[in-house]
């Protein structure tokens, strides 16, 4: 069956679509003559901006990561991509002409690659205005910079269509072991659209902090924005959320639901996760 997230990334991919068959001519062929072949993804959200921009044959490897539904926003199409584990060496013998990567990479890793293939480094995107930057940014990259602005332009008008609702309540993103997600995330920005006022800046936390189960529940949330639907717990840091006494705090029907695969990364998948987010956060306030 069709969800209607699968329905939206459709519609998305064939707004990217329509508009690469207007830039025909010698404009498209111009951009894939500058368009690096044998591209290989070190970085899980690099994913995302090559499934929904590169011609397949662009791509040599994705991570291993893509095609975990539970952190992939594109699960499933990345089944039809070769995959690596990121080792060097199995890099290095795909012969690729780009690597995307991230700033967080070890350091003994990039030097190996230095001077021996270009390394693109993709640093995570904390709000929309980054998204958009860096959907612009991998496109010319990739020799896709007609793709990237339909990309763009798709994303802003969904996100301008859900505009920015009115503050509703406060809300903590509690993730597994205690974490709590603070301002200048893209999880708070989404909050920020679906007018929830994020617990973290209340607290003057950092982008990411930890908060006990005692102080969760003493600080008794109007609602909690969670990755899973309940009762999904496989080991201590998950299980934390479905303690008793946090479910008398902030019981089921006042926590959000956003897949994990929506909100990992920044990318293609924003405007699915704050459309997710919005409809989750007017269901629990009766709107």
């Amino acid at each position: 069956m069709t969800t209607k997230p699968d329905r939206r990334r459709k519609r998305t991919a064939r707004a990217v679509a329509a508009a690469a068959l207007l830039c025909s001519g010698s404009v498209r062929a111009g951009a894939a003559d500058e368009a690096p072949s044998r591209i290989v993804s070190l970085n899980a959200c690099a994913d995302q901006y090559l499934i929904a921009l590169a011609d397949k044959s662009q791509i040599a490897a994705l991570t291993h990561f893509s095609r975990d539904p539970s952190l992939s926003y594109y699960a499933e199409a990345a089944k039809d991509y070769p995959v690596t584990k990121g080792e060097v060496e199995a890099v290095l013998a795909l012969r690729p002409g780009l690597v995307i990567t991230n700033p967080y990479r070890r350091a003994d890793d990039l030097a190996l690659l230095k001077g021996k293939v270009e390394i693109l480094s993709l640093k995570p995107a904390n709000s929309f205005a980054e998204v958009v930057e860096e959907t612009r940014r991998i496109a010319a990259a990739i020799g896709q910079s007609e793709r990237g602005e339909a990309l763009a332009r798709a994303m802003q008008t969904r996100v301008a269509a859900a505009g920015q609702r009115p503050i509703g309540g406060i809300a903590a993103h509690y993730q597994r072991g205690g974490y709590l997600t603070g301002p200048g995330t893209l999880m708070d920005d989404l909050m920020s659209r679906a007018g929830l006022d994020n617990l973290a800046r209340r607290l003057n936390g950092g982008k990411i902090g930890r908060l006990s189960l005692e102080e969760i529940i003493a600080r008794r949330p109007d609602y909690l924005v969670v990755s899973n639907a309940g009762g999904e717990g496989q080991d201590q840091g998950e299980l934390v959320l479905e303690h008793p006494a946090l479910a008398r705090a902030v019981p089921a029907a006042r926590r959000l639901h956003v897949p994990a695969a929506f909100t990992v990364c920044g990318g293609p998948s924003y405007p699915d996760a704050l459309e997710r987010l919005q409809a989750e956060a007017a269901r629990a306030m009766g709107r």
